[in-house]
C-alpha cells in the first residue's frame, strides 16, 4: 500500500467490518475458542478495542505484568473481556476515523492486528469476514521484516512463500503457495487455519515445524 493514508483507511474498513460482525454475534459465541491461543472470541474482541490504549496505562499495564509485554498483552485483554459483550462493536467503530495508536507502534501494527484478529474471530464461527488482499500484502510484509518480533523464518523453516493472488514472495527454500490472506495468517502463527489453503513441495517443512513445536518438552 502506498502510505500510512491508505493504510489507515484499510484498518478503518476492517475495523468497522469486525464491528457489524461481533454486532451479529448469539450469546453462546462469545465464547468459542478464537484461533489465538488461549483466547476466546471475547477476549480477542476485548483486545481490538484497547489499541486506544493511553501511554501512562500501557505503562501501569507493563509494570503489573512484571515487564513481559506478551503477557501485559494478554492480561489487559482478559481485564477488558470483563465489559458486557454489546459493548464491544460500539467501542471498535468508535475507532474508525482515528489515526491513534499506542505507543511506539506504526499504523502497520492496527493493520495486521485488525486482519489478523478479525480471522482469529471469524474462521472458528465459521462466518464470512473478507480480506483485502492489498492489505494482506503490506501487513505480510512487516511481519516478515520484523523477524525479531515475529520471527517467521525461525517458525517456518527453509521455504519460499508465493501468493497467488499477488505479487509477494518472501523466502528460500521448497515454494509454499496460497492465497494472500492464508499467507498473511501462516506468518502470524495461525498455521492450522493457514495450511488447509496453501500447496507446494515447501508444505512438510512447515508441518513438521509446527508439530515439533506443538509437543509438549520432555
Amino acid at each position: 500500500m502506498a502510505d500510512h493514508d491508505e493504510v489507515w483507511r484499510a484498518v478503518d474498513a476492517q475495523r468497522a467490518a469486525i464491528a457489524d460482525l461481533l454486532d451479529d454475534l448469539a450469546p453462546d459465541e462469545w465464547d468459542v475458542p478464537s484461533l489465538c491461543s488461549a483466547w476466546r472470541v471475547r477476549d480477542v474482541a476485548a483486545h481490538l478495542t484497547l489499541a486506544h490504549m493511553p501511554a501512562g496505562r500501557a505503562t501501569l499495564a507493563v509494570l503489573r505484568a512484571r515487564g513481559s509485554f506478551h503477557r501485559m498483552i494478554r492480561d489487559t485483554a482478559v481485564r477488558q473481556a470483563r465489559l458486557p459483550a454489546e459493548q464491544f462493536a460500539p467501542m471498535l467503530r468508535a475507532m474508525v476515523g482515528s489515526r491513534r495508536t499506542a505507543p511506539l507502534i506504526t499504523p502497520l501494527e492496527p493493520l495486521i492486528d485488525s486482519l489478523v484478529h478479525g480471522q482469529d474471530i471469524a474462521i472458528p464461527l465459521a462466518r464470512d469476514l473478507p480480506m483485502p488482499t492489498a492489505a494482506a500484502a503490506t501487513a505480510a510484509t512487516r511481519v516478515w521484516s520484523a523477524q525479531w518480533l515475529f520471527r517467521p523464518r525461525r517458525k517456518l523453516g527453509p521455504v519460499r512463500l508465493v501468493a497467488t493472488d499477488h505479487t509477494w514472495a518472501e523466502g528460500e527454500g521448497p515454494t509454499v503457495e496460497g492465497p494472500m490472506s492464508a499467507i498473511l495468517l501462516l506468518l502470524a502463527g495461525r498455521t492450522p487455519a493457514a495450511l488447509p489453503r496453501l500447496t507446494g513441495p515447501g508444505l512438510p517443512t512447515i508441518e513438521s515445524r509446527a508439530a515439533a513445536a506443538s509437543r509438549p518438552a520432555a
